[in-house]
C-alpha cells in the first residue's frame, strides 16, 4: 500500500535542501557581507554563532511545542522565519539587524528540526533511521549546488543577494505547499509507538547515562562539520594557497562526500550495519582524513581529504537523533530537543573557539581541534553501544 505521507516528506526534504545552502551561505559570502556591513570578516563569522544562539534559545520550548501543538504548524512557522532571514540579510546594511536576522534563522532551524524528524519517523516507522538520514542527503545536495549557483551569478555580474532571494521564494512556496499536505496524528503515534515501545526494553534506558552520552554526541557530531563549514574556504586560501574561487569550491567537494555518505547509509542502515556502529566508524575515518591533511599540505590531498571529511561527518547527528527517539519513544520531540540543544551549543561555541585559535596559533589549529572532537565522539559512541546491548539484549 502506498504511503500517504510521501508527498508531505517531499516538502520536508525540500526545506532541508535549502537549509544545506543556508548552512554555507555566510561562509561563502564573507567578503560580500563584510563590505556591506562595514565590519571585519571575523565579525561576519560570528553570524554563524548568532544562528546557534537563536537555535539554542528556541530549543528550550520547541520540543514541547511540537509534541503539544503538532509537527505541521511548527514546520510551516519555520518556513516563514527563514523567509525573514533570507530577505533581511542581503537588504540591510546594519550588522546589528543582520545579527537579529541570523538569530531568527536559528529559531527557524530549531522549529524545523523539532517538527521534521519526529514527523518523518512517524510517517515511516519501519524505516525511521533511513528517513532521518535522507534529511542529511537533502542538506548535502543544497550545499553542493550553492557554490555553482554563486559562480553563475559572479560570471554574469549579478547581485550576490539573489541567492538569498531565490531561497526565500522557495521557502515561501514550500510552506504554502505543506499547508495542504497530510501529516500523521502525532499524539496517536507517540503513545502507541512506531516500531519500538518500552515493552521491548530488557533494561530501561537511563537519561543520565546513554541519554546524556547521545546529547553530547549531538555536540561532537555538529562540531565536526561546523569547523569545516566555517573555515574551509579560509583553510584553502591560507593553508593550501588556493585562489578564493577554488577555496569556495572545496565546499562542493565536502558536500559531495556528504551526499555519497547519506546515500550509502540509506541503503545500508539496519540491513547491513546499525546506526551506532556508523557513529563509531565515521569519526575514526574523519580523524584519519584530518591527520592526512595536516601532514600533507597539497591541493590534491586537500580535495581528497575534504571529500572524505564530508563522507565521514555526515549523518552522525541524524543517527544520534534517531537513537534518542528510539530510546525515549513517548516524548520524541522533547528528547530530540535536548540533542538539538547540544548541537546549537556547538554552533555557538565552535566558531568562537576556533576563531580564537586561528587568531593566536594559525589556521592549522582548526584541524587539531576537530581531531580532538573526533576522538571524544568515538568514546561516546562506544559507551552508547555497550548500553544498547544491555537495553535490547
Amino acid at each position: 500500500m502506498k504511503n500517504s505521507y510521501i508527498k508531505s516528506s517531499f516538502g520536508m526534504y525540500m526545506n532541508y535542501l535549502m537549509l544545506g545552502m543556508i548552512n554555507i551561505i555566510i561562509a561563502s559570502n564573507m567578503d560580500n557581507l563584510s563590505e556591506r556591513y562595514g565590519v571585519t570578516i571575523a565579525k561576519i563569522s560570528l553570524l554563524v554563532s548568532a544562528i546557534g544562539i537563536g537555535k539554542l534559545i528556541a530549543l528550550f520550548f520547541v520540543g514541547r511545542l511540537s509534541d503539544g501543538w503538532g509537527r505541521k504548524p511548527v514546520i510551516i512557522t519555520a518556513n516563514f522565519l527563514y523567509l525573514l532571514f533570507l530577505v533581511g540579510i542581503p537588504t540591510t546594511t546594519s550588522y546589528v539587524l543582520a545579527f537579529v536576522f541570523a538569530i531568527s534563522a536559528g529559531i527557524a532551524n530549531s522549529l524545523l528540526d523539532s517538527g521534521t524528524y519526529p514527523a518523518l519517523t512517524e510517517s515511516f516507522p519501519t524505516k525511521a533511521s533511513s528517513a532521518s538520514v535522507l534529511v542529511k542527503a537533502s542538506v548535502s545536495i543544497g550545499a553542493t549546488l550553492l557554490p555553482f549557483i554563486m559562480a553563475i551569478l559572479v560570471a554574469n555580474h549579478i547581485f550576490w543577494g539573489w541567492t538569498f532571494f531565490g531561497m526565500g521564494a522557495l521557502y515561501l512556496l514550500t510552506g504554502i505547499y505543506l499547508i495542504f499536505m497530510p501529516f500523521p496524528n502525532h499524539k496517536l503515534v507517540s503513545t502507541k509507538g512506531g516500531d519500538i515501545s518500552q515493552a521491548d526494553f530488557k533494561e530501561q534506558p537511563k537519561f543520565l547515562g546513554e541519554g546524556l552520552a547521545i546529547i553530547l554526541m549531538g555536540f561532537t557530531s555538529t562540531a565536526l562539520f561546523v569547523v569545516w563549514q566555517t573555515w574551509l574556504p579560509q583553510l584553502g586560501t591560507k593553508l593550501i594557497g588556493l585562489e578564493s574561487n577554488q577555496a569556495i569550491q572545496l565546499l562542493s567537494y565536502f558536500s559531495i562526500g556528504a551526499l555519497v555518505s547519506v546515500l550509502l547509509l540509506a541503503i545500508m542502515l539496519d540491513k547491513f550495519i546499525s546506526p551506532i556502529m556508523i557513529a563509531i566508524i565515521y569519526p575514526i575515518g574523519a580523524f584519519l582524513s584530518m591527520l592526512t591533511l595536516f601532514m600533507v599540505e597539497s591541493y590534491s590531498i586537500v580535495i581528497v581529504s575534504t571529500f572524505l571529511m564530508g563522507l565521514f561527518t555526515s549523518g552522525i547527528f541524524q543517527l544520534a537523533l534517531s537513537i534518542m527517539m528510539k530510546l525515549f519513544p513517548a516524548s520524541k520531540a522533547t528528547a530530540s530537543s535536548y540533542v538539538n540543544i547540544a548541537a546549537s551549543s556547538a554552533f555557538i561555541l565552535v566558531p568562537i573557539i576556533t576563531s580564537g585559535l586561528v587568531s593566536s596559533l594559525g589556521i592549522s589549529m582548526t584541524l587539531i581541534f576537530d581531531m580532538i572532537i573526533a576522538v571524544i565522539s568515538v568514546i561516546l559512541a562506544v559507551f552508547v553501544l555497550t548500553r544498547l546491548k544491555k537495553i535490547f539484549g
